[in-house]
């Protein structure tokens, strides 16, 4: 039987690191990021219904640029419902051939809005990644691809880390990376505990 780990956290706090750590211990990893690339290539899934929406989403190649995307939104404060309209039906139903696919394993959906998109309720539990604000906020400008202004937007829009922690089965410090790893194989133990027992 499949069992569903929801695995969540904010920006810069390992989340990606995180999910190899459940890959190496043999789960079934699904990325949203890498779902959405897929659904954005041309002849992806949301590039019809995007060009139909927004002309000027689709780029020379024929595929969705988020570029392009960032810019319409920022000029029409009601685009982003409208494109999260498009696209995140889609992205559940890539989620959920994901998991018919890997109907015997753990699989672990890493989605960064997981609670903000109302996700977690497909999971059958839900682990969220955490590190200290200061820490986060390191990494994140360490990587040089944004500014400190574009850090505060994105925490603005994510729930308060706080809220995620409080509203998850397993929370997995991940200030180092022995620290994030014995997390992991706690979780993994309880998860075959809990499907040993169902």
């Amino acid at each position: 039987m499949t069992f569903r780990l929801g695995l969540t956290g904010s920006i810069g706090m390992g989340k990606s690191t995180t999910a190899a750590m459940f890959a190496d211990a043999g789960c079934a990893v699904w990325d949203a990021d890498a779902a959405v690339h897929r659904l954005y290539t041309p002849g992806g899934a949301a590039v019809a219904p995007l060009r139909a929406a927004f002309p000027d989403a689709i780029d020379a190649t024929g595929a969705v640029s988020r570029d392009r995307l960032r810019q319409i939104i920022s000029a029409d404060p009601t685009a982003l419902r409208r494109i999260e309209e498009i696209v995140h039906p889609l992205v559940q139903q890539d989620r959920a051939a994901f998991a018919a696919a890997h109907a015997d394993a753990i699989c672990v959906f890493d989605i960064p809005l997981l609670f903000e998109t109302g996700a977690e309720t497909e999971m059958d539990a839900v682990a969220c990644v955490s590190v200290a604000p200061e820490v986060q906020r390191k990494r994140v400008l360490a990587r040089g691809t944004m500014s400190e202004d574009q850090f505060g937007q994105i925490l603005a829009k994510q729930m308060p880390i706080a809220e995620k922690r409080a509203r998850s089965d397993y929370v997995i410090e991940t200030d180092t990376l022995e620290h994030a790893r014995a997390r992991v194989q706690d979780v993994m133990a309880d998860i075959e505990r809990r499907l040993a027992d169902a």
